[in-house]
Parts: C-alpha cells; sequence; structure tokens
C-alpha cells in the first residue's frame, strides 16, 4: 500500500480503502459550556457541579464525544482574557481532553482564540456574535440556545481541522485560511476507514 502526502506538510497517512471523510470533533472546552461540533451538527456540555466532580464529569462526557474521532480540534487558552477564575480547573480539563486522546491515539490539535476567530471570520479579534454569524453564513449552521457561542465556536474548530485535511467545508477567504498555518497540527493522523 503506498502512502499519500495530505495538505499538511510532513503528514503521511495510509489512504482509505473507501471514498470517506474522516471524523473531525471540535472542541469549545468550558467548565460550564462545552461546545462540541462535528461535520453538520452541534451539541454541548453544561454542568453546574465544581471541583473534581465538574472534571470527571465533563472528561467523560467529552470522551463519549471523541472516542472514534479522526481528528479534535479545540479551542486553546485566552491568555488575555480578564477574567482568570477557574482558570486551573480550565487548564486541566484540557490536559485532561490531550491525555484522553493520548491515550487512545486520536490525534489533536490545539487552536489559539485568534487564529480561530481569524479561520472562522477573517478577523482574529472577532465578537461571539460574529462567530456565529459566520458559522450560519460559511456553513448553514445555526446555533442556538444558551450554549450557541461555544458551539460555533466549535465548529470552526471542527472545520479547520477538515480543511487542513484537504477536507475544505465552504469556500474560505485567503486571509482566514492563513490562520492554519499557525495551528500545530499532529504529524500523523489515522487513515479513514471505509
Amino acid at each position: 500500500m503506498t502512502l499519500t502526502q495530505t495538505p499538511a506538510a510532513g503528514m503521511t497517512r495510509l489512504p482509505a480503502a473507501g471514498t470517506t471523510r474522516p471524523l473531525v470533533i471540535g472542541l469549545d472546552l468550558s467548565l460550564t459550556s462545552t461546545g462540541i461540533a462535528g461535520e453538520g451538527w452541534t451539541d454541548h456540555i453544561r454542568t453546574k457541579t465544581r471541583g473534581d466532580f465538574r472534571l470527571n464529569y465533563l472528561a467523560g462526557e467529552i470522551g463519549s464525544f471523541i472516542k472514534a474521532a479522526d481528528l479534535v480540534v479545540m479551542e486553546g487558552p485566552s491568555y488575555g482574557h480578564a477574567n482568570l477564575a477557574g482558570h486551573e480547573d480550565l487548564s486541566g480539563l484540557r490536559v485532561l481532553v490531550r491525555n484522553y486522546c493520548f491515550r487512545h491515539q486520536i490525534p489533536y490539535a490545539v487552536i489559539s482564540p485568534s487564529s480561530l476567530k481569524l479561520y472562522g471570520t477573517g478577523y482574529g479579534k472577532a465578537a461571539k456574535g460574529e462567530m456565529r454569524s459566520a458559522v450560519a453564513d460559511r456553513y448553514g449552521i445555526h446555533t442556538e440556545g444558551a450554549a450557541r457561542y461555544d458551539e460555533a465556536d466549535a465548529y470552526v474548530a471542527m472545520a479547520a481541522g477538515m480543511d487542513w485535511l484537504g477536507y475544505q467545508l465552504a469556500p474560505v477567504p485567503e486571509r482566514a485560511a492563513k490562520a492554519l498555518a499557525g495551528v500545530a497540527w499532529p504529524e500523523h493522523v489515522p487513515a479513514v476507514a471505509a
């Protein structure tokens, strides 16, 4: 079997046996409202628990969404964010998700908030509403309810991952596409099974 070169420089994987699309899951991690997205859908996990119970609950729920993923793309930390309440727990959640991916051999990438916004809107400092509108306009995905912004961010993370793998979900302006270069993508992604 011949290895194929993917759009990501230096990354190789075996060709798929059939024509199937990879399962990429986008995550906007939060202690109270985590956004989750895959191609054509969004969801969220909300909790009011605290401490280790919350981290354990979130890690388990997130694991149920990503367990079959070919790639997970999560939004990274916002170091300039003024409200640092729960910073340690949110960092812990990110590490738990990364560790889950590592243990289950699921490739993952972390995309900075500014790169996520740049990819989604063409502007690295876009507001939450602008991201939500961009997801509706570009992909036809309308996020609603209390987790609408979290779900929209997760959708953009997923779409960036699909684009990086060569499965662009919708045309992306050149300026927005430049955001992909600023992400530390995994070196290897397993072949997508038919």
